[in-house]
């Protein structure tokens, strides 16, 4: 059981850093994200160590110089995702063009054409969180699937950011029968398809030439219901100043599942090698290795 005292105070800095990054112009708040950042790059080592060995490991032709711009790269993406979740209570129809456009919306009208839902294959690459966010302002709200957090406060203050702009939030433990049922309604669904599984729920796919066990449950759900799936990621444009929410074109199931499963992660490794320093590498993506081969990390 978790202690109350650590529960509240996760709370309380949560709510700080939100609330610090929510005031004064959005250059001096992301200026202080990456200070945030930087002091969580120095609190916990791993973090980068696992970012340096994942690029190593996956981007050999990368040297030490490379792999350290990356992975900074890596830290000042997320200080601007904490920027953009921060302002979410002042982002609305009306400004969050200067937050975020499209590309290949015309993707996601011919999916929904077809009358069978949209599955949104993402990815922690780039900012996750206003992609859905700002979706729901652009075009429509959509319905997105997350793991509860261990910290009921957090949970409960990360699913009120999340709805804001009119999205519905479907645990991850109980998703199946909600999903099935957005689709069935020609509803869009947006699910995170980048993390390690373990051996009892996925399967084995290239991943940046390394076998990566991935959850079947999506390339099973899109066969299932006929979905279109769609790729779709919001990643920052330097010279813009703004993110680009990109949708590639769709995917249909053939009801292989490790085909499928191929097929997804194939559509995210190009996104990631497009916009490396973007993704979070920190995760041990390669945690969970064939029966009879040695660990990674």
């Amino acid at each position: 059981m978790r202690p109350a005292a650590r529960d509240w105070i996760e709370c309380a800095l949560a709510r700080a850093v939100l609330m610090s990054l929510s005031m004064g112009p959005r250059g001096a708040s992301e200026w202080l994200a990456r200070r945030y950042t930087g002091l969580l790059d120095f609190l916990v080592p791993k973090l980068r160590r696992t970012s340096m060995r994942n690029l190593e490991m996956a981007m050999p032709e990368t040297g030490p110089d490379d792999r350290r711009r990356i992975v900074d790269g890596t830290f000042r993406s997320i200080a601007r995702t904490l920027v953009a979740v921060a302002r979410f209570p002042s982002i609305h129809s009306g400004n969050v063009a200067d937050w975020i456009r499209y590309d290949g919306l015309e993707h996601f009208h011919a999916a929904r054409a077809r009358g069978r839902g949209v599955l949104f294959a993402t990815a922690h690459l780039g900012n996750w969180e206003l992609s859905a966010f700002a979706h729901a302002l652009l075009t429509r709200p959509m319905h997105v699937v997350v793991r509860a957090l261990d910290n009921r406060g957090l949970d409960a203050l990360a699913r009120r950011y999340r709805s804001m702009s009119g999205n519905f939030i479907v645990e991850k433990r109980d998703f199946a029968r909600s999903i099935v049922r957005a689709l069935k309604d020609n509803e869009a669904v947006g699910i995170l398809v980048d993390q390690n599984t373990s051996l009892s729920e996925g399967v084995f796919v290239d991943f940046f030439g390394i076998p990566a066990c991935v959850g079947v449950s999506f390339a099973r759900l899109a066969a299932r219901t006929g979905a279109a799936v769609i790729p779709g990621y919001a990643v920052w444009s330097e010279s813009e100043g703004k993110y680009i929410l990109e949708f590639q074109p769709p995917l249909f199931a053939t009801g292989d599942e490790r085909e499928d499963t191929q097929s997804i992660q194939s559509a995210l490794e190009r996104a990631i090698r497009k916009y490396p320093d973007q993704w979070l590498w920190m995760h041990r993506r390669w945690k969970t290795r064939p029966p009879g081969e040695p660990p990674l990390y």
